[in-house]
């Protein structure tokens, strides 16, 4: 069941130049890889795909749950950019109090905290301080903490930022499979070679606008036949990610 945003409009002020103005989007399910530069919308994209945030005007749903009600975040779980390590708090701490958070009892979240921590093969540290973990596994936690109130739907804002070549590797790894254990991912990145080979799907935001969406093999297929396998994703994010060109001008005296 995907996320759909319907004719959405979105402002972080009235004096501020809009987001969005009327982004139609459904996200697909599998993996889908959000790509864009920076300042094209796309944490503004996932907030209102995650109901933090509302359009001003439009819709987003999931299935006939709107982004406002309770049982629509029970199913759609999202991690911003940074995760902030809670001090005193263990690995399973953590993620226990963000199931506490969203409305389990204190033994159902504390069960279901190890069950995620397990999913993003991190249960070996449950119970070191999250202030010791790496960057890397301190991304894991959460994850874990996403998925911790069995969510079906999870949204990642930048989650490789800052990691090292092992690290991504690891984390491109999880979120794989988590995507083939019927969880639907739209993870967003302004590094074009962050997944986009790997994903099921790629969508492309420009300027606030979709220039793209469709299945990674079409998305590929800008690339000329010519272009070298390690840089394909790369020369097809060139191509999609253009702004159209500016119409023609016709002045006087000029054909």
């Amino acid at each position: 069941m995907p996320i759909q945003l319907q004719e959405c409009a979105f402002t972080y002020g009235r004096r501020k130049p809009a987001v969005f103005s009327e982004l139609t989007y459904t996200a697909p399910d599998g993996f889908t890889v959000l790509l864009g530069p920076n300042g094209a919308g796309k944490s503004t994209l996932l907030k209102l795909a995650a109901g933090v945030s509302r359009p001003a005007v439009g819709h987003v749903r999931l299935g006939h749950l709107a982004s406002h009600t309770r049982e629509y975040r029970q199913r759609v779980a999202w991690m911003p950019q940074t995760i902030t390590a809670m001090t005193g708090l263990t690995a399973r701490e953590q993620v226990a109090y963000t199931g506490w958070l969203k409305g389990m009892n204190r033994t159902d979240a504390w069960t279901a905290a190890h069950r995620a921590l397990t999913r993003v093969e991190l249960a070996d540290r449950a119970d070191v301080k999250t202030k010791h973990l790496s960057g890397g596994q301190l991304r894991r936690v959460g994850v874990a903490s996403a998925l911790v109130h069995d969510a079906t739907v999870l949204l990642l804002d930048e989650p490789t930022a800052g990691m090292d070549p092992t690290q991504r590797r690891v984390f491109r790894d999880l979120i794989l499979n988590l995507a083939t254990a019927d969880v639907q991912v739209l993870m967003s990145t302004h590094d074009v070679g962050d997944l986009a080979e790997e994903a099921t799907h790629v969508t492309v935001l420009t300027d606030g606008r979709i220039t793209f969406t469709g299945t990674t093999s079409d998305f590929l297929a800008h690339a000329p036949a010519d272009a070298s396998q390690a840089h394909r994703a790369e020369v097809a994010y060139t191509l999609v990610a253009a702004p159209p060109p500016l119409p023609a001008q016709h002045t006087l005296g000029t054909e």
